[in-house]
């Protein structure tokens, strides 16, 4: 690796903070093109740390089933929505649009799904307003009680008798249809949030399973190219959880390279991998050119796919032509960050083989800088799209390799690789 491109700056480094749960009752839903029903909720459940946030999104009709559901609302300060589950989530403005996935578009009466988002925030506006559900305004914006009523009785005068019997049914088939469809839509939510463990992580591990100084079973001590003075331990005095991690003395100089490797066949991941490690070090990045996590890709003549760090802050790098992401100009270095010293730090990343993107995490928080989009755009993955790029990662390597005058104290812990994303 050479250079470290700076990611898009189409990816918002973090999620808006939402202060308070936003819960919402009344109003109509749309059963259909235009019939509303009564009763229609939208709960907005966030949960926020400086500068991001998640939140669970809870739609239930009502009195009357839907087909398809699209639900909209507006933020009051400058929250951006950058990632959704369970839906398809979009953003023009301060306006959010979620539409139903494919698998749960019908919600019976009284019944409900959910879907959640991630998103960043400078300024959070607080609870979001402006709820609705088919185009219809939910969570009270429209008291049913008010329009139905006077809609039925002025047409007619002899109906009087014959709405109170149509009122009283949408009530009583509700009660009835309910109960055997609650349950369904309930159940699948829990699993789409981004599990915070190792749920159905290929590898998972904190080197609690370590027993001696040197790492060994399911970890080996390489070091490619040549080695020196690096080297590679199991630490009992620095973790991030537990009682052990792995250290690593990075020396400065090109024949110090080492790292541990997973000794684990990471090839049946799929063309989706998503990785996520702790990591901790001492010493700020060099300007020279550093490596702390590669990949071998099997795609581009087993050289590896590298993370890590140039002009003072992260990058990837592409060992069979040096490329770079981001792009080592001015503007491309400033769209990445560098990793914080002394304190442990959530790195997590996404490759997507079959299309040839990849995305970057630190803290929960995208990197710009970090992320390819399929798209080359200057200062940030031009460079990297030079060509056709397909990885098909193999394996997981982590330590330490050193360019020029770069050397480093590094700890990692609690490492994970999967086929969806993990979370911190």
């Amino acid at each position: 690796m050479t250079n470290l491109r700076a990611r898009r700056t189409s990816t918002v480094l973090v999620v808006a903070a939402l202060a308070a749960t936003a819960t919402t009752t009344g109003a109509a839903l749309l059963s259909g093109p235009a019939a509303a029903a009564q009763g229609c909720r939208v709960d907005y459940t966030p949960n926020q740390w400086p500068g991001g946030f998640t939140a669970t999104v809870k739609v239930l009709p009502g009195d009357a089933a839907v087909s398809s559901w699209t639900v909209t609302w507006t933020y009051v300060g400058d929250e951006r929505v950058t990632n959704g589950w369970n839906a398809t989530v979009s953003q023009s403005g301060s306006t959010v649009t979620a539409r139903n996935a494919s698998y749960n578009g019908s919600i019976p009466a009284g019944g409900s799904t959910e879907f959640g988002l991630q998103g960043t925030y400078g300024t959070s506006g607080g609870t979001p307003t402006g709820f609705s559900l088919n185009g219809v305004p939910c969570n009270g914006a429209t008291p049913p009680p008010t329009t139905p009523p006077p809609t039925t009785p002025p047409p007619t005068t002899p109906p009087p008798t014959t709405p109170p019997p149509t009122t009283p049914p949408p009530t009583t088939p509700p009660p009835t249809t309910p109960p055997p469809t609650t349950p369904p839509p309930t159940t699948p939510p829990p699993t789409t949030p981004p599990p915070t463990g190792c749920a159905g992580a290929v590898l998972c591990d904190g080197f609690e399973g370590q027993t001696g100084s040197t790492p060994s079973g399911d970890w080996a001590v390489v070091s490619p190219d040549c080695s020196g003075a690096g080297t590679a331990t199991i630490d009992t005095t620095t973790t991030h959880s537990g009682s052990r991690s792995v250290r690593i003395n990075g020396a400065a100089g090109y024949c110090n390279h080492v790292f541990v490797r997973s000794t684990k066949n990471l090839s049946g991941v799929g063309s989706v991998r998503y990785g996520r490690i702790w990591v901790r070090h001492t010493t700020a990045q060099p300007t020279e050119h550093t490596t702390m996590m590669a990949m071998t890709d099997a795609a581009d003549g087993n050289k590896d796919l590298r993370l890590g760090g140039q002009n003072g802050a992260l990058q990837w790098n592409r060992a069979s032509d040096d490329a770079t992401l981001p792009e080592q100009s001015p503007a491309g270095v400033a769209q990445s960050l560098p990793l914080p010293t002394n304190r442990w730090t959530c790195v997590e990343f996404m490759v997507d083989g079959a299309a040839g993107q990849l995305r970057t995490w630190v803290d929960g928080t995208a990197v710009p800088g970090l992320t390819a989009d399929g798209t080359p755009t200057h200062d940030i993955d031009g460079q990297w799209y030079n060509r056709t790029w397909r990885p098909q990662l193999t394996d997981l390597k982590l330590g330490w390799e050193s360019y020029g005058g770069g050397a480093d104290t590094l700890w990692y812990d609690d490492v994970a690789v999967g086929a969806s994303r993990i979370g911190c």
